[in-house]
């Protein structure tokens, strides 16, 4: 007995969804007559399900069922200097440069950083996941450590979580903590946001009349960037992390449906155990990256937080009634 066929859906929302490109770039390819469907060309209103077979300039892709499949998602911590966009007229180095292959799909940034921010980049091959992540309308926090060329009053800090009016429309941030000062006119803050507009922390900063000296992103939604997590280095979560991750923007994935899917092991790297969530010990090749499997507990970072924030000033605002 054949197997029953999966439910088809449009091939422009099937590859968006698997990264491929968005569903406009797609619908772009299928009038460049870009894309073959097992083995014929791609028409507008063709339907694709698990299982089938996109060509797209010489690479395979094979439909996903991943209404069934946990996403991966993989944390890196991008240095300064490097940017988020695939490729780059003027040859500088990007985030992609440094990311495991993968295979029939490609990675979707969550968000970007510009080139003189530094922090947590997560990245998925799961279309759906990214946009849910990234829209506004899902509240995502996004936690970043500032460095500003002077001290924010008390005035100034409330400001900042009340309103401030930018080119693009009014802004703020959800909280603001003082950190401490560093040399000279240096002084450090934590702060929160629940969007990503281009430049929006830097933004905010330049105007109440505070440049923005060094900015590093910690924490984005329930995944925080550890302290031993180096630059350069990509760690991929494991299913605990990213079932809660997907949580968080109403995406639902069962404990089954993500043991069907193991961790991909990629070659140069350290292989990830799939019950315990930590590493071998062993390897595959030269390690030119690692990744790394222990869940993310946001938890113990806020507990660790409220241990070092004596002496700091929090300015807050009231949090939303859900």
């Amino acid at each position: 007995m054949s197997k029953e066929r999966k439910p088809a859906e449009r091939i422009q929302k099937a590859l968006a969804r698997q990264g491929v490109a968005s569903r406009r770039q797609i619908e772009n390819l299928i009038a460049e007559g870009k894309l073959l469907l097992n083995g014929r060309a791609v028409v507008a209103g063709d339907q694709v399900s698990a299982g089938d077979v996109v060509m797209l300039d010489g690479k395979k892709i094979v439909i996903r069922d991943d209404a069934h499949q946990l996403p991966r998602v993989i944390a890196y911590h991008k240095p300064e200097g490097e940017i988020c966009s695939r490729n780059d007229p003027q040859g500088r180095p990007t985030i992609f440069d440094n990311l495991p292959r993968i295979v029939h799909s490609r990675w979707v940034a969550i968000g970007r950083l510009d080139i003189n921010t530094a922090g947590l980049i997560l990245l998925t091959d799961n279309g759906e996941l990214a946009n849910k992540l990234m829209h506004p309308s899902s509240q995502v926090e996004r936690e970043y450590l500032v460095r500003t060329l002077g001290m924010a009053t008390q005035d100034v800090m409330k400001q900042l979580v009340s309103k401030v009016e930018l080119e693009d429309g009014p802004a703020r941030f959800e909280e603001v903590t003082y950190v401490g000062g560093g040399e000279g006119v240096n002084h450090w803050y934590h702060v929160t946001i629940l969007e990503g507009r281009n430049r929006e922390v830097r933004r905010l900063w330049d105007a109440v009349g505070l440049q923005v000296s060094r900015l590093k992103r910690l924490r984005y939604g329930t995944v925080t960037l550890a302290s031993t997590h180096r630059q350069g280095v990509v760690k991929e979560l494991p299913e605990k992390a990213v079932i809660e991750l997907a949580a968080s923007v109403g995406l639902n994935y069962s404990k089954a449906s993500a043991a069907d899917v193991p961790l991909r092991r990629e070659r140069g790297k350290i292989p990830v155990s799939k019950t315990t969530g930590k590493t071998t010990g062993k390897t595959t090749g030269k390690t030119s990256s690692r990744i790394a499997g222990k869940p993310v507990n946001t938890s113990q970072r806020n507990v660790q937080d409220k241990k070092n924030s004596r002496g700091r000033t929090s300015v807050a605002k009231n949090k939303r009634r859900s």
